[in-house]
């Protein structure tokens, strides 16, 4: 019983992913994500329903448009098996809680702002907007839960980054990330954030290093912060406790 409630949660955020995939191409082109059929972003035909079923959909037409035989992104499943895991994750985490819903919703806005930021190199303006509303009200709501000192971390989060902005100019962070540190900082809470900010300039610097030695980047290439932001929240939300107990454990 318990497999196949989590099977059906899979495939509900298998659904939910492919629906974050067009809220991200349509904040690109300016189309409204509510309205209107999915169509190839090649040849603009209109799919039809069988050319929508989240990965198997790209599993059998081999990763092409069935009209056109464009390549179609691997961006659409990865982001539909992504949303997936991290729906049964959290439900591991959280159980069936109001806090499973606030964090489903949460997750879904930071996994927009991950691809987003990632393509193009900016975090929208209508995604970080409506998530620090609904994240600012969740922790008035319920100042009781796991999301308490959610308003000291946010701004000591967003104030850390509005320093790093200021010191560089403008040259080694946007304002982009000081809201997206303050909406992190609203859903880790304190101390939670403390981890997800290291680990964020950790994998950061890694995969820049990275970068680099492959001739990919230069030291004056940009690259975004946000998906870093972003893998860096979600490794805290899950592991942020033990990672801090290891950290205490080993200076002490």
């Amino acid at each position: 019983m318990i497999s196949l409630v989590y099977f059906f949660i899979f495939l509900f955020g298998l659904a939910l992913g492919s629906f974050l995939n067009c809220i991200i191409y349509r904040l690109e082109v300016g189309g409204s994500f509510l309205r209107g059929r999915s169509f190839c972003p090649h040849c603009k035909h209109i799919l039809n329903w069988s050319d929508l079923i989240p990965v198997l959909s790209f599993l059998i037409l081999k990763g092409k448009c069935r009209y056109c035989s464009q390549k179609i992104s691997w961006q659409y499943p990865l982001v539909e098996i992504s949303t997936g895991l991290l729906f049964i994750s959290l439900l591991n985490l959280t159980q069936v809680r109001p806090v499973y819903f606030y964090l489903l919703l949460m997750g879904c806005f930071l996994i927009i702002i991950f691809v987003y930021d990632l393509k193009y190199y900016i975090i929208p303006d209508k995604i970080i907007y409506p998530a620090i509303v609904i994240a600012f009200l969740y922790t008035l709501r319920d100042p009781a839960s796991l999301m308490k000192p959610g308003l000291t971390a946010a701004f000591l989060a967003s104030a850390f980054f509005l320093i790093i902005v200021i010191l560089s100019r403008g040259k080694w962070m946007g304002i982009g990330d000081i809201k997206l540190a303050f909406l992190i900082g609203l859903i880790l809470g304190w101390p939670k954030i403390l981890p997800a900010l290291f680990l964020a300039f950790l994998i950061g610097a890694i995969i820049g290093i990275g970068l680099i030695v492959a001739g990919k980047k230069t030291l004056k290439s940009e690259v975004p912060f946000g998906p870093f932001l972003v893998t860096g929240t979600f490794l805290a939300l899950f592991w942020g406790e033990k990672f801090i107990q290891w950290y205490l454990h080993f200076f002490t």
